[in-house]
């Protein structure tokens, strides 16, 4: 089996939801059962118009249709063993995953308003109508997961695994770069914190005094992603959200409006609309501190003079990060994390407008001069940026790349476990497929499994 078996699946997954929201009109019929589970024509239908909708086709639609097919097969046999073994999704699981999946949609489409048109269903109606299949979806991922999470990869595994590469075969590596940042904050002063805080005091006191929350964080909320659904954030878990609005936050009661919370984002009051175990949903108003551009030139002239003591070899970079950046990364070198791959390894296409402008111009064991960015919750900072490491495009090798040939064996040793599971549980499963099918060329061999 390839290993894209587990990515076939999870894109499926997270299709699903919007596939079922589409109203194609398709004559239904049952085409595969396994276990309990049926799958129906409308079922690969719907995947296979939005998965041309969404990605394009490679091949043609009846390949397609049947690597449809196969993905949902690997669905129903998990969650045909999720029952077995008794997985029981909360309420809450389901009600935060449901959340989460909404706020990617809408962000997608650009506004509530947008999903409720596009899908012809009201927020409330699509949570209604797909909250089962949110808790199909958690059981699947979750027997998957058990299936997996204790594979892991040895050193010389790793080898192995590359030793076995032919050397015509091994991929080519872009070129790559490490890239560290020393960041200088703005300081806000007291006077600019008491304006806000009066501000968002006199908010507070209007709620009290009768007017709706809502309607307020409409009006005032400097949060873009909330304060057009009236500051609602949906379900969070704990060490989800900033750690001083969460402390608040699980301790209100329903309805109840908090005193003033001040995080990095800024100013913030919070009032709890439901909790459920260990996740609450609440709306919020944040206003945040405002920087000038005195402010923001003292933060500049700040680093201007750190980069000189760099570059006189008065101290090295990790020193002047360790002792003057204000960024959360200070203490791993300054150091910038690929969200993709978890290293601090980037391609040049992966990042940041910002970053690969700067660093295009520089050398290796350069700093640049100080650069204006924007930090993730919207605020002004400068910083200076070093170029650790940078590789040529190459063959992949241990030496340079062994983070990713770990990545690479880890990849296949899990698809080889889940080979396995699928061999054995499909052999003690009822399986039966519509003989239309047989023409697909599967990676798993479902028909001798039903013979």
């Amino acid at each position: 089996m390839k290993a894209r078996t587990l990515l076939i699946i999870m894109i499926s997954m997270v299709l699903s939801l919007a596939v079922r929201a589409q109203d194609e009109k398709v004559i239904d019929q049952i085409v595969a059962v396994i276990g309990q589970n049926i799958i129906l024509e409308s079922d690969i239908e719907n995947q296979y118009y939005q998965y041309r909708m969404q990605s394009g086709i490679i091949g043609g639609g009846s390949s397609v249709r049947c690597q449809m097919l196969e993905s949902l097969l690997f669905q129903k046999l998990l969650l045909n063993q999720a029952e077995i073994d008794s997985i029981v999704i909360s309420d809450t699981e389901i009600q935060q995953t449901m959340d989460q999946r909404l706020r990617y949609f809408i962000a997608q489409l650009g506004s509530r308003e947008r999903f409720e048109e596009y899908y012809g269903k009201s927020i409330e109606e699509f949570k209604e109508e797909f909250s089962s299949d949110i808790e199909n979806q958690l059981k699947v991922e979750k027997t998957q997961g058990s299936i997996v999470e204790n594979v892991t990869v040895t050193p010389a595994e790793v080898r192995s695994f590359f030793k076995d590469i032919p050397t015509d075969s091994i991929p080519l590596v872009n070129s790559m770069v490490e890239i560290g940042e020393l960041i200088r904050m703005p300081p806000v002063t007291l006077e600019q914190k008491l304006l806000i805080k009066d501000r968002l005091r006199g908010l507070r006191e209007r709620v009290m005094a009768g007017e709706t929350f809502s309607t307020l964080a409409i009006l005032y909320s400097e949060d873009p992603g909330s304060a057009k659904k009236g500051g609602e954030l949906g379900f969070y878990g704990r060490g989800e959200l900033y750690k001083e609005f969460e402390a608040i936050a699980f301790k209100l009661g329903d309805g109840e409006v908090s005193e003033i919370v001040e995080t990095q984002a800024g100013f913030h009051i919070i009032q709890l609309i439901e909790r459920k175990g260990e996740y609450v949903n609440v709306r919020h108003i944040l206003l945040k501190t405002k920087v000038s551009p005195l402010d923001l030139a003292m933060a500049k002239a700040y680093l201007d003079t750190v980069a000189g003591l760099i570059n006189t070899d008065s101290l090295t970079f990790d020193e002047a990060v360790l002792q003057y950046s204000d960024g959360e990364n200070k203490n791993n070198g300054g150091l910038l994390i690929n969200p993709m791959t978890g290293t601090t390894g980037f391609e040049v296409s992966d990042l940041d407008p910002q970053v690969s402008f700067v660093i295009d111009k520089l050398k290796v064991g350069e700093i640049s001069k100080p650069a204006l960015m924007e930090t993730e919750d919207g605020k002004q900072a400068y910083r200076l940026l070093y170029l650790k490491k940078r590789t040529l495009p190459h063959r992949a090798n241990m030496r340079e790349d062994y983070d990713k040939i770990q990545a690479w064996a880890l990849e296949q040793k899990k698809a080889e476990a889940f080979q396995e599971w699928i061999s054995k549980k499909a052999a003690k499963t009822y399986i039966r497929i519509n003989d239309k099918f047989r023409q697909c060329e599967f990676e798993f061999d479902w028909f001798e499994s039903q013979e």
